[in-house]
């Protein structure tokens, strides 16, 4: 009877159960034709949820590896389809693709607005000035000149924080500058603090670079000072990363007091302080930790989430007095310079004005999509720390959680694994929606009403004639 060999890291459960599963098949070692265990069985003798290996044989037969037959079990394919290392995640419909597929509402992006236009208009300018020509060479480490200015200026107008732009470092986007930093002021074996749960792209980089993520206990608005201060003393950790508004996965939003005694506890004890603000163009626009302890914060901005996650743009504001040096090595190290192409066309929309237009219209199409999930969800979801989110939480207990992923993946809508985010046993657990990634409201909101369903029971298999 096959027994997969589950690798470790940071990747959720079913996940590692798929790819132990396409190895196999590659290997050899699942010919075509094998029957596999029952989830059941498997799920025993593996000591993990019935749910998780639900899920991984839903997502393995979604992706070609298996085919399911009610009454005789799982069986493997006769032939291997492509399987990527995690789930490939495309938002919208491709020209010709089924309509019928799976809703994602794992992939965490601005709702889409038109852009084709605002595009045109950038490049035809950049065309006409000449200015396209370092789209096509390699550029300084730290990123163009111009490039950090327009950076600058935006993040003034969005954010209201004034940053010098010899301070900015343009990154290929907020995973980029997380992984540099991350990389630059740890070794391996070192820990990083951070919330209970916490963004997915920072599991993965502390997983690749050998560092410990030590997750913290949150209340109602967000990481704990008392549970910060304690770490720091027990692990002697040099960093915390956080994020503070709309926190991914769980919406919460510190309060300016909770970032107060939070710039408090790292100046105490000698903490950097990585901000991670994706989300603050959705928030009610607190002062951010960065102006509370401007000497030990380097401050990320990203387009990924508020403008465009395909430009790859973000921005990391360091502190006046910290030697560059570290950074400039790493940006060597992971990528050598960043792409010019999507930061020249957002320093033209920036010249021009467009790239506020641009932010409204994700805005308002982003309050719609929350207007719209608290009238299908209405208290299932927790009510995020500003008027509206780009991703809802729902609160579930982890088995639960389990039971009802695999059960929307059943029913056509896939959703962020409950154990996605986790960094300690204390976590909050649950969804997490990302109400952006629909093409449209009508297709998010088929996906809220399944997700209704599911929850309250009404979306149960008809079991009457079981006795």
């Amino acid at each position: 009877m096959w027994q997969p060999e589950l690798q470790s890291g940071p990747m959720p459960l079913y996940e590692r159960l798929v790819l132990a599963m396409a190895h196999d098949i590659q290997t050899g070692e699942l010919a075509p034709g094998t029957k596999l265990p029952p989830q059941r069985d498997l799920a025993f003798r593996l000591g993990i949820s019935v749910g998780s290996v639900t899920r991984a044989y839903a997502e393995a037969e979604r992706r070609g590896l298996l085919s399911a037959h009610v009454g005789r079990g799982s069986f493997i394919r006769a032939a291997l389809a492509a399987v990527p290392d995690i789930p490939t995640i495309e938002h919208g419909i491709a020209s010709g693709q089924d309509k019928s597929r799976a809703i994602d509402l794992r992939c965490n992006t601005p709702p889409p607005v038109p852009l084709m236009a605002d595009l045109n208009a950038a490049l035809a300018a950049l065309m006409a000035r000449g200015a396209l020509h370092p789209a096509v060479h390699y550029i300084q480490g730290a990123g163009l000149s111009h490039v950090r200015a327009a950076g600058a200026q935006w993040i003034a107008r969005q954010y209201g924080l004034e940053f010098d732009a010899q301070n900015l470092i343009q990154c290929n986007g907020g995973q980029h500058g997380i992984a540099l930093v991350f990389s630059s002021f740890c070794a391996p074996g070192d820990t990083v603090l951070c919330e209970s749960s916490t963004f997915y792209g920072a599991r993965m980089a502390a997983d690749h670079l050998g560092l410990k993520l030590r997750g913290l206990p949150m209340d109602g608005e967000g990481l704990l000072p008392e549970a910060l201060d304690r770490a720091a003393s027990e692990t002697a950790s040099r960093l915390l990363f956080t994020l503070p508004t709309l926190h991914n996965p769980t919406t919460r939003t510190m309060s300016e007091q909770r970032r107060r005694e939070i710039a408090a506890v790292a100046k105490a004890r000698d903490l950097l302080i990585l901000e991670d603000d994706a989300y603050y163009a959705y928030s009610e626009r607190p002062r951010q930790i960065v102006s509370y302890a401007p000497e030990r914060t380097l401050y990320l901005a990203s387009l990924s989430k508020g403008i465009c996650p395909g430009f790859r743009l973000a921005f990391l504001a360091l502190p006046p007095n910290l030697p560059p040096e570290r950074l400039m090595r790493g940006i060597r190290a992971l990528g050598y310079c960043p792409p010019a192409l999507g930061a020249l066309v957002f320093s033209q929309w920036v010249a021009d004005g467009r790239i506020d237009a641009i932010a409204k219209a994700v805005q308002r199409e982003a309050a719609a999509r929350w207007t719209l999930t608290r009238s299908v969800l209405g208290d299932l979801i927790a009510r995020p720390g500003a008027p509206h989110s780009p991703h809802a939480w729902l609160p579930l207990p982890e088995l639960e959680a389990e039971r009802v992923t695999a059960q929307l993946l059943r029913a056509g809508v896939e959703v962020t694994p409950p154990d996605a985010s986790a960094t300690s046993p204390q976590a909050d657990t649950g969804l997490r929606l990302c109400l952006g990634a629909p093409e449209s409201r009508e297709e998010l909101g088929r996906a809220l009403t399944t997700i209704g369903r599911v929850i309250t029971g009404r979306g149960e298999d008809d079991r009457d004639g079981i006795i």
